[in-house]
């Protein structure tokens, strides 16, 4: 996927944000369903994203903190007996920067690659890695663009917050993960999505990084509001998978595998 072609995607799900915004903190109310579910591993990498010319800076820590803390919050609420392995990977963001005349309206926003498996058999659950593209919750000051009126953290976190908002929805609508046993998807030659092998994981790695620009891309075009005439993608809340997008399952850290978050 090339940068053009991310930037195009994400300039028409602008339109669209209020599918994964929700407006309001939900996390004092109790968790939606997932199960018999309880957080296992909790591993972001951000190591390869990409962030657009026109953007704040933001450091790896900050979103692979950011986004943890985010999904901790949100699934570490489940006391189920069988744990789930969520990885996400951080291709690329775009926070509104002050200073950028209104006609400009940046918009904030991060495309995020996710996955899930059962931690007792190591199997990843969706056949193939989901993409999603988010933004900032829809609100007045979207208008003139957030970094006329947020700080860098309240970005950052708006953006993590609704990352993991994504997930849940994405899990919802999944519902035989949730079985017991889990049931995976099948991948598009009909077998179950298996196991990572450690050589997979390296050649994954790679790609990712060879094709991590194309996230900077797709969150430059959309914070500046280009205007392109080339096919666009189906609206949503996600580009989902595509050929340009790895089937990376983001490698533990010793310390995630350790600490078991």
């Amino acid at each position: 996927m090339s940068l053009a072609t991310l930037l195009r995607s994400m300039l028409l799900l602008a339109g669209l944000s209020v599918l994964v915004a929700c407006g309001r903190n939900d996390l004092d109310e109790p968790p939606v369903a997932l199960g018999d579910f309880k957080l296992g591993l909790n591993i972001v990498v951000a190591d390869n994203m990409q962030k657009v010319p026109i953007s704040r800076d933001a450091t790896v820590d900050e979103w692979e903190t950011g986004i943890k803390k985010a999904v901790q919050d949100r699934f570490g609420r489940y006391q189920g007996n069988r744990f789930y392995n969520i990885g996400i990977a951080v291709d690329g963001y775009a926070l509104a920067p002050p200073g950028i005349p209104v006609v400009a309206a940046p918009k904030s926003v991060v495309v995020v690659t996710a996955n899930i498996w059962d931690d007792s058999t190591q199997t990843r659950l969706n056949g193939e890695p989901k993409q999603f593209t988010i933004f900032e919750n829809v609100d007045p000051n979207m208008v003139i663009g957030s970094g006329l009126t947020k700080t860098k953290r309240q970005q950052l976190d708006a953006l993590s917050y609704n990352v993991a908002k994504a997930l849940e929805k994405w899990f919802l609508e999944n519902p035989n993960w949730f079985a017991n046993p889990p049931v995976p998807d099948l991948r598009p030659d009909g077998s179950k999505a298996m196991p990572d092998t450690a050589e997979t994981l390296a050649r994954q790695r790679t790609e990712r990084a060879a094709a991590a620009p194309a996230a900077a891309d797709m969150a430059a075009q959309a914070s500046v509001g280009a205007v392109t005439t080339a096919p666009l993608p189906e609206a949503g809340t996600s580009t989902g998978s595509s050929a340009g997008t790895t089937a990376v399952r983001p490698p533990a850290r010793p310390a995630d595998l350790a600490t078991g978050n």
